[in-house]
Parts: C-alpha cells; sequence; structure tokens
C-alpha cells in the first residue's frame, strides 16, 4: 500500500507545483506506480501534465466532495508515465462547501482509502495556503515535502506552516511527519541563498533534502508545453536534480519503513 505525500509551501511561488510534477516523474522513470493528485483550484499541475482544465467532467472537486469515487478520476496521459487526479477551476468552491460538511478534514482521507494500495507513492499538490484543502492533504498523508526558496521571508513563512502541520497531528493525524525540505530554485552565485541554505540545515539537519534543485531554463519551459522536464529535455540540469531527488526521497521512505 502506497504512502502518501503532501507536496505543500503556503508561499507561493517556490516551485511547488514543478516539484510535485517532476517527483512523480522521476519516481514513475525508476519505475515505481505513481499517482499525482491536483488540489490547487489553479490547476498548474493539471496543465502541467498536459491535460485541458476545461475538459474535465470528474475532478479532485468531485472526490473530495463525496460525489465521484477517486477511481473515476484518475487519467493516464499518454507517455506520461504516472496516473492524474486533475482538477478545475470548480475546486475553489470546495473551501466554502468544506465548512458546511461533516468530517470535512477527513473527506480525502476516506476518498483514497480504496486506491493507496494500487499505488508505490501518491504526491499531492496543495494550494499555496493554509486551507481546508491543504488541511484535507495533510490528514490524508503520512509525509510532508516542502519545496523552500532560499530567500528572506522563506523562513518567516515556514513557521506558519510548521504549527498547522503540528495541530493537524496532534488533532487529525499522529502519524503525519515532515519528509523533507527542499531548496528549490537555487542560486549558489547568490550570497543570501548561501546563507538561508545554512540556516535551513542547522535548524533541520537531516530533514534537509542534500538534492538541491537549481535555476534552470528548460525546467521552467516544461509546463508550458505540458510536460515533465524528464520528457522535455532529460538531459537538463533540472531533470537530472529531480532524478537526484527521486533517488533520495526513495531511500528515506525505505529507512523510514524499515
Amino acid at each position: 500500500m502506497g504512502n502518501i505525500f503532501a507536496v505543500t509551501n503556503q508561499k507561493g511561488g517556490v516551485g511547488k507545483t514543478t516539484t510535485t510534477v517532476n517527483l512523480a516523474a522521476s519516481l514513475a522513470e525508476y519505475g515505481k506506480k505513481v499517482l499525482m493528485i491536483d488540489l490547487d483550484p489553479q490547476g498548474n499541475a493539471t496543465t502541467g501534465c498536459g491535460l485541458d482544465k476545461n475538459d474535465i467532467n470528474n475532478s479532485s472537486y468531485e472526490v473530495i466532495m463525496a460525489e465521484a469515487r477517486a477511481a473515476d478520476t484518475i487519467l493516464s496521459p499518454e507517455g506520461l508515465g504516472f496516473d492524474v487526479m486533475p482538477t478545475n477551476s470548480d475546486l475553489t468552491a470546495a473551501e466554502v462547501e468544506l465548512l458546511e460538511i461533516k468530517l470535512r478534514e477527513h473527506r480525502l482521507r476516506i476518498a483514497l482509502e480504496s486506491t493507496r494500495e494500487k499505488y508505490d507513492y501518491i504526491l499531492i499538490d496543495c494550494p499555496p495556503s493554509l486551507s481546508m484543502l491543504t488541511v484535507n492533504a495533510l490528514v490524508a498523508s503520512q509525509g510532508i515535502l516542502i519545496p523552500i526558496q532560499c530567500e528572506y521571508y522563506a523562513l518567516e513563512g515556514l513557521s506558519s506552516l510548521l504549527r498547522t502541520i503540528e495541530r493537524v497531528k496532534q488533532r487529525a493525524n499522529p502519524q503525519l511527519d515532515i519528509t523533507g525540505l527542499l531548496r528549490t530554485m537555487f542560486d549558489a552565485r547568490n550570497n543570501l541563498a548561501n546563507q538561508v541554505s545554512r540556516q535551513l540545515i542547522n535548524h533541520f539537519r537531516d530533514k534537509v533534502f542534500h538534492s538541491i534543485i537549481p535555476r534552470n531554463v528548460r525546467l521552467a519551459e516544461a509546463p508550458s508545453h505540458g510536460m515533465p522536464v524528464l520528457a522535455y529535455d532529460r538531459g537538463s540540469r533540472g531533470s537530472i536534480a529531480y532524478m537526484a531527488l527521486a533517488s533520495e526521497f526513495m531511500r528515506r521512505e525505505k529507512k523510514a519503513n524499515s
């Protein structure tokens, strides 16, 4: 039975969706069965997988509102290597509608119970906010991957996320744990980036992935072509970095489950 991981950071523009899509593709390249769930109403992970948001009948909205089974929404885009539970703008309504529903924090966890056994890994792309959708992802997950850009405000936003994780762990999901913090869009020539990187390591120690995602033009271009960077340019620095992350990710999971 596959473990579920929320890829989240309340700060936008840190490479959250890029990480979800490209980690899914890289894990699939290693032969793993992977499901990527788009739980962000912007639907960028959906379009980044080459899917048309406007041509989706059943999405993560229907799943979280119990209007469709998870199995009925999952797509297997040709050439992608992993499955996708897409979304569209309908998901925006779920934020309000969930407030009126019993067990609102557990909707996604319940919906995925019958699907987990089919996959090695399930990755959830969360919205850039500490919303009810994010809480659903945290309650459903065993691990959390936090992409973080090494800049001035990075640590400030992280503290709020850590408090939310601790509350979810205490009240709804005691097995929840931080799998790792991932440094993204990293430029080793930038003194501030190196300083923040050192602060992260000093504070979180082995929770910080050794793998680092660099700033890379091909990585930035890939979503506009509706494909992971591995399919767009497998020899690029971005592709190599995400393959390295996938390898480290699997090693961590094997160690945690041993």
